[in-house]
């Protein structure tokens, strides 16, 4: 009975060591994730840098805040080109039935024509200035910053969800080492019971129990398997054009945060919603402007130079030269309108006073959201050592209760309840390190210091 007791021992001991070395193992920070067909094909090595990246390049809200973001660049150029002159080349023809009197053949019928037969051939200059323009030019100038700041906005909310995803990714992948793991173990302490039983040092309601804690951990298994293929699936989605296919994830270091003076002045010079309706505000301010400007009289200037005569030629038949030029000056100054002007005036200091609204309320959900998202990342952070080392107490409180019931010291309700605390230890480390990350990543959309 001594021998078998020690051999026992023994066993026991060998079993420890190999979880303690599959921990080490797997708080090393690498996690394998791997499809079902992995084996046929060679797995894609994935940083959370090169999942930012694939996906920048297929998720669609993002290309359209991208489009957006260009064309409104474009829009600035199309205004400023309406400051500049612009020029076409005329051409055209006229025949106008003559009058029919034979002293004056070459007279049209009708007396708005010139002449029977009229030629055009001009190169015309056109330039309009007016507060409009000028107004335009600046509306386009803060449309194109508040499509960046939108632009922005969409990347970081694409970062801060890739991260979580990758996190939970990987997150999903250790909890289901741990539940392999847990599994083994159940096995392995319910052939022990069996054994102890065979030797008459176990009753049969220790099997009985251990039995159940084996099921319960192949159910658990099982579910987490499924879970852990779920978050391979969703994140694959936005990596891969074939979202089966194999990959690896590269754990990412646990970063630190700034102090929080430094996150302050991070969210107030480079927060993206605030720069957005701050943008917004100018758009706003040019719009009035713009309305404004029909109070005012437009300047008109046209050069036109060419040909303008009864033949398509530079000299005429009596040898007068038909190429020559024209200039003309417009000043267009507005009277009365039946209060147009002054209607659509009020309309767009209306909506100004609407984003100036929207700009005092984006500032203090800014306040209040950047307290929440530091309160909880710094929490999340001061709770992961803490996580640690409740798994390296775990770790030894299931290789001591054992022993102890190795040695007929504990029950097996002892060791249930030591491999029920292991696992639960386990899994509450890895969704601490996903709080954790997820909390950063949303303060970094919000200092706007997010890579």
């Amino acid at each position: 009975m001594d021998q078998r007791r020690r051999i026992e021992l023994l066993s026991g001991a060998v079993l420890i060591a190999a979880m303690l070395a599959t921990a080490t193992v797997f708080a090393s920070g690498q996690t394998q994730v791997a499809s079902a067909n992995s084996g046929v094909a060679q797995a894609v090595s994935i940083t959370l840098d090169d999942a930012i990246r694939r996906a920048e390049a297929s998720e669609p809200a993002y290309a359209a805040s991208s489009a957006e973001s260009k064309s409104a660049a474009i829009d600035r150029s199309i205004a400023r080109g309406e400051l500049l002159p612009s020029v076409v080349y005329h051409n055209q023809a006229f025949y106008t039935q003559g009058s029919g009197a034979p002293a004056s053949a070459d007279s049209p019928k009708f007396i708005a024509s010139n002449g029977v037969h009229e030629y055009a051939s001009q190169a015309v200059a056109n330039e309009t200035l007016g507060l409009g323009q000028f107004a335009a030019v600046r509306r386009a100038d803060a449309a194109s910053a508040r499509a960046t700041a939108e632009l922005e906005i969409a990347r970081r909310g694409l970062v801060a969800a890739v991260t979580g995803l990758f996190s939970e990714s990987i997150a999903a992948d250790n909890k289901l080492i741990v539940a392999e793991r847990a599994y083994a173990e159940a096995a392995d302490f319910s052939s022990l019971t069996q054994k102890r039983e065979m030797a008459r040092e176990a009753a049969h309601a220790d099997v009985v129990k251990a039995q159940l804690a084996e099921q319960q951990r192949q159910r658990d298994w099982m579910d987490v398997k499924v879970g852990a293929e779920k978050a391979h699936l969703e994140l694959a989605v936005l990596l891969f054009a074939d979202p089966r296919t194999p990959f690896t994830l590269v754990r990412p270091a646990v970063a630190d945060l700034s102090s929080r003076a430094e996150v302050d002045l991070a969210a107030a010079q480079n927060n993206p919603e605030l720069k957005s309706v701050l943008a917004s505000l100018r758009v706003s301010d040019t719009d009035v402007q713009a309305a404004r400007a029909a109070y005012l009289p437009d300047l008109g200037l046209n050069v036109t130079y060419g040909i303008d005569a009864p033949q398509l030629a530079v000299n005429g038949p009596d040898g007068v030269r038909n190429l020559g030029y024209s200039a003309s000056v417009t000043l267009d100054i507005p009277v009365w309108d039946w209060l147009t002007t002054q209607h659509k005036v009020k309309q767009e200091e209306i909506r100004r006073d609407a984003v100036r609204t929207a700009l005092t309320a984006t500032q203090r959900r800014l306040i209040v959201r950047l307290d929440e998202a530091y309160s909880e990342a710094t929490t999340a952070r001061d709770q992961l050592a803490s996580l640690d080392a409740s798994v390296a107490t775990a770790t030894e409180s299931l290789r001591l209760t054992k022993m102890r019931y190795t040695g007929g010291e504990a029950s097996v309700l002892d060791v249930v309840d030591a491999q029920s605390a292991y696992v639960s230890a386990q899994n509450a480390r890895e969704d601490g390190w996903v709080r954790y990350e997820a909390a950063r990543a949303d303060l970094q959309t919000l200092t706007g210091t997010m890579e």
